[in-house]
């Protein structure tokens, strides 16, 4: 699976706030692998593991998008749909699943889904298809002003590639824009560096922690010189981006 890059334009809300995506998936790693993806695009995503677990997640994310396994432990991905759209009627459903029978397909569409993936599937697939499905729905736009992150007083511009810190410009390497924009991704969330290598540098785990580790020292010494520090360790699981405390 290939890790989608967003150098395109973020999407969001016709209010502004983050696209929301619930997961469905009884394959916790398979589960992660996408919601990772997904909130790389910036979109506020939640998991599930069976039906009972997404229609709970459901009431209280009401989500604009479901990627949806038709094969569940408690039930089928049809019969959770019924369920979703008694929740809310207009959200987009992408099944995904590892049959890939017609009948299966027109089962899935006929059911009231709107798009139809099979595994094995590439992470740019998923992504692109959930951005036309919600555009065409009309419950997300594209952000005409270039997409901003903001954690604490740390902002950045990605269309312009700007960062700045309470105001003062912060000049990074590109590499160091991209471990940034992963890590203000994704704020409060500790980030393994398995994690960091394979969205940031797009190559498997394998002794290039080294990698990580000087990369992080750069940025905190960009980012957290002479303030009060954001990025932080978390001995034996990785790193994370907080706000500031006040």
């Amino acid at each position: 699976m290939n890790t989608p890059r967003s150098g395109r334009p973020a999407l969001s809300r016709p209010d502004g706030t983050p696209v929301r995506v619930l997961v469905v998936d009884d394959d916790p790693d398979l589960a992660e692998v996408l919601s990772g993806a997904l909130r790389y695009e910036g979109w506020d995503v939640r998991t599930a593991d069976d039906g009972a677990a997404a229609v709970a997640q459901a009431r209280d994310l009401l989500p604009d998008a479901v990627v949806l396994d038709v094969m569940l432990p408690d039930t089928d991905g049809f019969g959770v749909l019924r369920s979703l759209h008694g929740v809310k009627p207009d959200v987009c459903v992408l099944f995904l699943t590892a049959r890939d029978a017609v009948e299966d397909r027109i089962a899935g569409i006929t059911a009231g889904g709107d798009d139809y993936v099979t595994k094995p599937f590439s992470l740019e697939e998923v992504v692109a298809r959930l951005r036309g499905l919600l555009r065409r729905a009309g419950m997300a736009r594209q952000l005409e002003e270039g997409p901003r992150l903001a954690v604490g007083d740390l902002v950045m511009d990605e269309e312009a590639r700007e960062v700045t810190r309470a105001g003062d410009l912060i000049e990074l390497s590109p590499t160091e824009f991209e471990l940034l924009r992963f890590l203000m991704r994704n704020p409060r969330r500790v980030l393994s560096k398995a994690q960091i290598l394979d969205r940031v540098w797009s190559y498997d785990f394998g002794g290039q922690a080294h990698v990580v580790e000087l990369y992080i020292s750069y940025l905190r010494k960009k980012v957290d010189s002479g303030r009060e520090p954001m990025i932080h360790t978390v001995r034996g699981a990785g790193y994370v981006l907080k706000p500031v405390a006040r």
